[in-house]
């Protein structure tokens, strides 16, 4: 069973670990052009149609990420019965979340990044601890943004990051597991999600 440290808002390997598992490939490279290039403005900024599209463009980023994620993984062929269920259920809601988020922005959706994700997507225990990260991640990265929203923007949020929260339930326990460990899921801010996400090496 892996080995995670809990570290604030979400349970996550160590890069180390991800190293070992081979989840993460050559140096982890900044982000440029790709989730960097969307941080929202710092926490405390009055909500306003200008600052929505900054963090639905940033969790566009993130949603791309995601549904990269589980196709590669489908398409690679390794996973067997619940765990290709889940891979094959869940990039169907990440592309819908991303799908949604792009007629949401219109023109001023950004592009998707080039990904490689490695042995995270061809063999199944790193697959599950990527994706216990990437939707922890998720959950994380909705929550912190929250209070930045307008009352519109923030009821769709919602309906998003509750399935997300569903999703690291699953992963989870498909991972032997608790799917619910604590009674509240706190948020990150745009920098932290995004320097997890620049650790893992997947976006190039």
């Amino acid at each position: 069973m892996s080995e995670f440290r809990e570290c604030g808002f979400v349970a996550r390997l160590t890069r180390g670990q991800l190293v070992r598992r081979g989840a993460v490939g050559g140096s982890a490279v900044l982000v440029g052009g790709g989730l960097l290039a969307w941080l929202p403005a710092n926490a405390g900024s009055a909500p306003s149609k200008s600052l929505d599209r900054k963090i639905f463009q940033f969790a566009l980023q993130l949603e791309y990420l995601q549904a990269a994620f589980y196709a590669a993984a489908v398409e690679a062929g390794a996973l067997r019965g619940e765990v290709l269920a889940f891979a094959q259920t869940v990039g169907g809601h990440e592309q819908e979340h991303v799908d949604f988020l792009r007629r949401a922005l219109g023109s001023a959706a950004g592009e998707k990044p080039r990904f490689a994700f490695g042995r995270a997507t061809s063999n199944e225990r790193t697959f599950l601890d990527a994706a216990m990260l990437l939707e922890n991640t998720g959950v994380a990265a909705y929550n912190g943004q929250a209070a930045n929203l307008t009352k519109r923007s923030l009821a769709a949020a919602a309906e998003i990051v509750s399935v997300e929260g569903r999703h690291a339930a699953w992963a989870s326990s498909l991972a032997g597991r608790a799917p619910a460990p604590r009674a509240a899921d706190p948020g990150a801010s745009a920098a932290a999600v995004a320097a997890i996400i620049k650790k893992t090496g997947f976006v190039r």
